[in-house]
């Protein structure tokens, strides 16, 4: 179950507000949807905390009358907004350029670059035109790679967990 016209509708309503639509997840059945939307705020820095409870439970407020009068969504659909998490996925083209400098994570179905289904680097932005966009990377090893886009499944933010305390 995946409605592309409910994905626009819902991108458009959260921009309204001043947030960012990361992802829409329909899940469930088409008796019982599950729609798990994931925001982000336009001006989030990697790390940062992006969105409260608060920020969730006023998105959902505002979204629900209007789901709830929605054609065709049954009214036992489920929402669950949430943030996307310190390991948010890129999903758009924008991502990849808004993100630059950010450590990443990017997997393929075949070997990326040469080298393997699963790279992690500094990313330097999004290279190319329409149709032939690539990734840039910084490996670990220095080298810088091109990823076409296309070749790309999966992409997020890396997070690296501080390891501290006294005695440690």
């Amino acid at each position: 179950m995946h409605d592309e016209s409910l994905a626009r509708e819902v991108e458009q309503r959260v921009a309204e507000m001043g947030y960012e639509m990361v992802e829409l997840e329909q899940a469930g059945s088409r008796a019982r949807p599950i729609l798990r939307l994931y925001l982000d705020r336009p001006d989030s820095k990697p790390g940062e905390p992006a969105l409260s409870i608060d920020d969730c439970t006023s998105v959902s407020r505002a979204l629900e009358p209007w789901l709830d009068a929605r054609e065709g969504l049954s009214d036992r659909y489920v929402l669950e907004v949430s943030s996307p998490g310190v390991e948010r996925p890129l999903v758009r083209p924008r991502d990849w350029d808004r993100f630059a400098g950010a450590e990443v994570a990017v997997k393929g179905r075949e070997p990326l670059a040469g080298r393997a289904k699963r790279l992690e680097g500094t990313l330097l932005g999004l290279r190319g035109e329409e149709g032939d966009r690539r990734v840039a990377l910084r490996l670990g090893d220095g080298d810088e790679v091109e990823i076409p886009l296309a070749e790309i499944d999966r992409g997020n933010l890396v997070y690296r967990w501080e390891r501290g305390g006294k005695g440690r």
